[in-house]
């Protein structure tokens, strides 16, 4: 990560020498040199933020393909803020070009720097044996995330369905990594555990919501009984102001910013697929109350007249051509805007579900309802690191980590992550998206501790 922190230092100011060398006359920058030295450490500083920001310091476990889309979105957005910046510093005196010339050649220098650090990585990462731990349905699901992902390089060995009667301690000697799924016994998940950290293999553990409270629980003491104190899963009364102060100032430049674009969208929708232009849900908002939320219609009228509440489906009929569009560039989601300046939602927070839904969602994980002690947002935690296709428990995972981490700082990062999401083709993949069948008893443990590979 040093060594990745000071080549994009060197690179970054490479860039900044070559563009102004470029842009402008030496007689202007010897006769300005204050003006254009004082804007380079606003550079680094900006970019380098932006880049840990999009997860650029640990980069051996992603796709080459992400690293470059990351690095793109840190360029850009790092153009953005400097030349809003040079605005206010420096009025009009400030060449624009030189900005412009440097995030282009900073985007390129970058990505190539960080194609070398990612190959190095690669090698360096040998292939790690993996034994899942949980029941025959949480390992399926974790296996069909772990074929997807081939770059981190994690190779499926051994299954444990049944803890109690297999010898895992003698399969545990045979590989590098165990993934404790999240149904499995606590007090078998600390067996596990221990034993990792007495052998020295690597332990990931998929949360439950026992774990996410646990997590940012505070230390206390009962004269000197050690305790720890739970957090309540609700925002204070200083980041619920600081919240609504960001969404104020972000939904009042989006809208401005946005218009244009929500102009042509609502042309379009009634030029190739005639019908209202918006359509309006009633969601699930902040203490369960109810809310109308606005959104581009991206389906035919009245989809869902003979069928009923439904997910959105992979290659989902109810869907027209132009909503298909929309939906992967979340153009649909515009109107939404309207709903942050009244109140109803935040620009970050969990995504609203229809009361439908989450009256099912409840009755099967009663947490839950927790994920609406904040208000809903456009964007959140679940959207920046899951996919649509995520399941509503992992989702629910990613929601309650948000609002216990809830915060301005958390929020900004998530709108700039965001950015990244709107070019991920994965992103917007509906539920029921195509899964391979895992042969259990070809991996499991408890029939023959070798397996058959």
């Amino acid at each position: 990560k040093l060594i990745l922190f000071l080549g994009d230092v060197a690179l970054i100011i490479a860039a900044y020498i070559i563009a102004t060398s470029i842009a402008l006359d030496r007689d202007i920058i010897v006769s300005n040199m204050y003006l254009y030295s004082g804007m380079l450490p606003i550079i680094l500083i900006i970019s380098s933020l932006l880049l840990n920001i999009n997860g650029l310091y640990s980069i051996g476990r992603k796709r080459f393909a992400e690293i470059i889309l990351s690095t793109a979105v840190a360029t850009l957005c790092t153009f953005i803020l400097v030349t809003a910046l040079s605005f206010f510093m420096h009025e009009f005196s400030y060449s624009r070009m030189v900005i412009a010339i440097c995030s282009v050649l900073q985007g390129i220098m970058l990505i190539a720097w960080r194609y070398l650090g990612w190959r190095l990585e690669q090698k360096l990462h040998a292939q790690r044996a993996v034994m899942l731990m949980g029941s025959a349905e949480e390992c399926e699901h974790v296996y069909n995330r772990l074929r997807v992902q081939p770059q981190l390089n994690l190779k499926l060995k051994y299954i444990c369905t049944d803890i109690e009667s297999s010898d895992w301690r003698k399969a545990a000697e045979d590989i590098d990594v165990i993934i404790l799924c999240p149904g499995m016994r606590h007090r078998y998940k600390v067996a596990v555990i221990n034993h990792c950290h007495q052998t020295g293999k690597t332990t990931l553990l998929i949360p439950n919501t026992y774990e996410i409270f646990c997590t940012g629980a505070e230390l206390d003491k009962i004269d000197d009984i050690p305790v720890f104190r739970p957090q309540s899963l609700n925002p204070s009364l200083e980041v619920r102001t600081l919240k609504r102060l960001l969404d104020i100032v972000v939904a009042g430049i989006g809208f401005i910013c946005a218009l244009p674009f929500m102009v042509v969208t609502g042309i379009a929708i009634k030029i190739f697929d005639p019908g209202p232009m918006l359509y309006s849900q009633i969601r699930t908002g902040k203490n369960g109350k109810e809310f109308r939320v606005y959104k581009f219609r991206t389906m035919r009228v009245d989809a869902e007249k003979y069928t009923g509440p439904m997910l959105a489906q992979e290659n989902d009929l109810r869907i027209t051509k132009l909503g298909k569009f929309l939906r992967s560039v979340r153009l649909d989601e515009l109107p939404q805007i309207w709903n942050v300046i009244i109140g109803d939602m935040s620009i970050v927070g969990p995504r609203p579900e229809r009361p439908f839904f989450v009256e099912q969602f409840v009755k099967e994980t009663p947490e839950y309802a927790y994920r609406h002690n904040v208000k809903p947002g456009i964007t959140g935690m679940a959207q920046v690191y899951g996919k649509y296709n995520t399941t509503a428990f992992d989702k629910l995972v990613y929601d309650l980590m948000y609002i216990e981490k809830c915060g301005l700082l958390t929020d900004l990062a998530i709108i700039i992550q965001t950015v990244k999401v709107l070019f991920t083709k994965s992103a917007t993949e509906g539920a029921g998206v195509r899964q391979k069948s895992l042969n259990i008893e070809k991996y499991d443990i408890g029939n023959n501790i070798y397996g058959d590979f």
